[in-house]
């Protein structure tokens, strides 16, 4: 439970990755280690998967959004994300690169069997991903 004076900044945050902060008066935990521990997950995650799943989305707007997901935990978790926006603007998020201006990649696991997604090839994500 947190403090009443306590910021809970978990947005982006999973696995129980939680920073504090206090004005004034105690301890401040440090944003950069939490993002560094953000870093190190989907890197570890990406760099030791031998099973990757390829997934698709279109949203009502006319994006088309692309999915790369690992098991972890008994989830899929994605590694990587890329938004090709209506205007032919493709943006990218992976360990490499979490978060700019225009988003960020997705914490939230996805479920095929729930999730608006269709399964797609490695390759269709791929050509994709290096465009």
């Amino acid at each position: 439970m947190l403090a009443s004076d306590t910021v809970d900044v978990t947005h982006g945050c999973r696995h129980g990755a939680i920073a504090d902060a206090r004005w004034h008066d105690g301890p401040v935990t440090d944003l950069e280690r939490i993002r560094a521990e953000r870093v190190a997950y989907f890197r570890a995650l990406d760099e030791s998967a031998t099973v990757r799943h390829h997934f698709h989305h279109a949203d009502e707007d006319g994006g088309l959004w692309y999915f790369e997901a690992v098991a972890d935990q008994g989830e899929l978790t994605v590694i990587k994300q890329a938004e090709l926006t209506p205007a032919g603007q493709l943006h990218r998020y992976d360990w490499e690169h979490l978060e700019d201006a225009r988003g960020f990649l997705t914490d939230q696991a996805l479920y095929p069997e729930d999730d608006p997604v269709e399964t797609i090839s490695a390759e269709e994500f791929q050509r994709v991903w290096t465009r």
